[in-house]
């Protein structure tokens, strides 16, 4: 007797017509024409049944805040880093909780299921730290939720960030993150990668750090990264996101740059939404794209995921915890338009983030967590393509979320009464 069963499902893998049984919160039955009672049973109707979407990159302290207290009129990121200065200083835990329970409630809609999100520890007061800690508390029965203790201001440059980053370390913040190309130099930024990573090895934590974040060909502290990485044996659990200097780089200096990333274990995390909307702002044209070289990364064995970086805050104006619109951004600026290319987008905003977050019981196996969206869509592809509708949302095996199938009335003589987004399309391999 499963507690549930969901039928005739195609998987992001190409399989189709797969049963999936569920009991006590895990996947114990993957298979075609799965027997036995359930005690619910969900009829995928040949639609595809997917993990839950990831994002490995966000700030949740910051998210809703958007025209607080004035509007990023420039769009530039220090303009944004200002901005949340501002900021700092008027707010409440309350109201940071607030917005971040109500991101929450959009992820879950969403089938977003597990959130890596950077939260700033330049506070003497530690606000945002100690109220993202409790709302980690609140969604854990909904949400895996991943705190990485960032000194936004500079570990560094800020005064007691040093200190800072520590306490919130010993509060119980997952991760060790930094951004070293907003130190004062160049040097300092190499040592807070440095140092920020003996940290993480000496505490067993992972490190993510926002790296080289700029336009500027010069700016390589993901080689550090990479180098200390080795050195520490923090391979599998140390990431460089964003990395959009290297869209400035010279060729040469890539073609050595990525065989290190990849021999030091170092995941990339790209940001398509507000990469290609921050960066390249001084320039006229040329205009640069401001994404990192994923297709490049990808085949050098490396772990890219993409992340959604900001939802309505100093930084963006936009978003509301599409996934999937994150990996359609990142397909067409990285111009991965091959039917390859395109799963992999999809696989960088779930299995790939997955891995960098080290996240257990995750995927659609037999021991798996019983966690899994049902996409409006034939398969991954076309879950991009059409920005599929979440059906259906499970956690644990129930049901948390549904949302009804989108289809459109037509009034017109001779046509089809209705049409579904999901099944005019060529059925292609």
């Amino acid at each position: 007797m499963f507690d549930l069963k969901v039928t005739n499902a195609t998987l992001p893998d190409g399989r189709t017509g797969i049963d999936i049984g569920v009991k006590s919160g895990r996947i114990v039955a993957v298979e075609h024409k799965l027997g036995g009672e359930a005690s619910e049973i969900i009829d995928a109707g040949g639609l595809l049944v997917s993990p839950p979407f990831v994002d490995s990159h966000f700030h949740m302290d910051a998210t809703l805040s958007l025209g607080q207290p004035r509007f990023n009129e420039s769009g530039r990121l220090l303009d944004g880093i200002k901005i949340w200065g501002e900021l700092k200083p008027l707010l409440t835990q309350e109201a940071v909780i607030e917005r971040a329970l109500r991101y929450c409630d959009l992820a879950v809609t969403q089938g977003l299921l597990a959130i890596r999100t950077h939260v700033d520890v330049c506070d003497e007061r530690l606000l945002g730290v100690e109220a993202l800690l409790e709302v980690k508390k609140r969604v854990a029965p909904y949400i895996d939720l991943q705190l990485v203790a960032f000194p936004q201001d500079g570990y560094y440059r800020y005064p007691g960030a040093v200190e800072l980053l520590k306490r919130a370390l010993d509060l119980g913040v997952d991760v060790v993150g930094g951004i070293p190309h907003f130190e004062r130099t160049m040097a300092d930024g190499t040592a807070s990668v440095k140092a920020l990573c003996e940290i993480a090895a000496k505490r067993g934590l992972m490190i993510d750090l926002h790296c080289d974040e700029t336009d500027d060909p010069l700016s390589r502290h993901i080689e550090t990264l990479a180098c200390e990485t080795q050195r520490l044996g923090l391979g599998g659990r140390s990431t460089g996101s964003h990395l959009t200097s290297m869209h400035s780089m010279d060729n040469y200096y890539v073609s050595k740059l990525l065989p290190l990333i990849a021999e030091a274990g170092v995941a990339a995390i790209a940001n398509p939404l507000i990469n290609i909307g921050i960066q390249g702002r001084h320039d006229t044209y040329p205009k640069r794209r401001g994404m990192t070289r994923v297709p490049e990364l990808l085949a050098h064995g490396v772990t890219v995921a993409f992340g959604h970086d900001c939802v309505m805050d100093p930084w963006y104006s936009l978003g509301h915890g599409d996934m999937l619109d994150v990996a359609s951004m990142g397909l067409h600026v990285a111009q991965m338009t091959s039917r390859s290319a395109m799963r992999q987008c999809f696989d960088a905003v779930t299995t790939a983030p997955a891995r960098i977050l080290n996240l257990e019981g995750y995927g659609l196996d037999v021991g798996c967590k019983a966690d899994m969206v049902l996409l409006q869509a034939a398969d991954s592809i076309e879950a991009i393509r059409l920005k599929a509708t979440r059906l259906t949302v499970i956690k644990g095996g129930k049901v948390i979320a549904r949302t009804p199938n989108r289809t459109s009335t037509l009034q017109l003589a001779g046509r089809p009464e209705r049409v579904d987004p999901a099944s005019y399309a060529p059925k292609l391999g």
